[in-house]
């Protein structure tokens, strides 16, 4: 079912955190190796892939930073089991994959990149999806909020990112972890998501999509309304 999706060989790099680095035995402060900053590949199977700074910035209040240490993913609603998991849990507790997806701002840009991460229809699974639930609202450590037909999860294998490029996620991207809406405007991809929720109503909208903007949010579709 998973198209361009590969397991990553290395799930370490779902371990990595913002600050997190490859080693050369040159003595760093400690006396143990220096810490250099992780390198994004430009390039995956053939295909040229865009940076993670071709990106604008337009979140709603301005790159957030979430402290690794205290950072939790809250599963809520209409499944069997709530959770919360700590940012480990996540990158390491379910299969990681990666795949290259654009994204496509309703503003006129694209940036078309390698993202790593898990499914969130793992996510979904481990807490046990009720039969009423219709939607999925994501929400951010920003306040900021998207939500999608529980259907698309499943018909679909979409990203919960925690990696771009195969560098970890800057906060200016969403560390710790980005929605990766494919098919669908950037105003669905939710970063920083902190809260993961399931719903009996099939439309409950958004922060943009509660300003006029479609709730499908549809990339092939129209930008206002639906």
């Amino acid at each position: 079912m998973m198209t361009r999706v590969t397991l990553l060989a290395i799930f370490g790099l779902a371990l990595a955190l913002a600050g997190c680095a490859a080693t050369v035995d040159t003595p760093g402060a400690d006396g143990g190796p220096a810490p250099l900053p992780p390198v994004e590949v430009r390039e995956y199977e053939g295909e040229r892939l865009d940076s993670v700074t071709d990106f604008r910035e337009n979140s709603i209040k301005g790159p957030q930073q979430v402290d690794v240490q205290t950072y939790r993913l809250a599963v809520t609603g209409l499944v069997d089991a709530p959770a919360e998991y700590a940012y480990s849990e996540v990158a390491s507790g379910f299969p990681s994959y990666e795949k290259v997806v654009q994204l496509d701002c309703v503003e006129g840009w694209s940036a078309r990149v390698l993202w790593g991460g898990v499914l969130v229809r793992d996510i979904l699974d481990a807490s046990g999806v009720q039969s009423e639930a219709q939607s999925v609202i994501f929400s951010a450590a920003d306040g900021y909020t998207t939500s999608f037909p529980v259907a698309y999860f499943y018909e679909r294998d979409i990203l919960l990112a925690h990696s771009m490029n195969a560098a970890p996620l800057i906060p200016e991207r969403g560390f710790p972890f980005a929605l990766v809406a494919e098919d669908k405007w950037g105003y669905k991809w939710c970063k920083w998501v902190v809260g993961i929720e399931l719903s009996a109503d099939p439309d409950p909208g958004g922060y943009w999509e509660d300003r006029g903007y479609s709730n499908s949010g549809d990339r092939d579709g129209p930008i206002f309304g639906d």
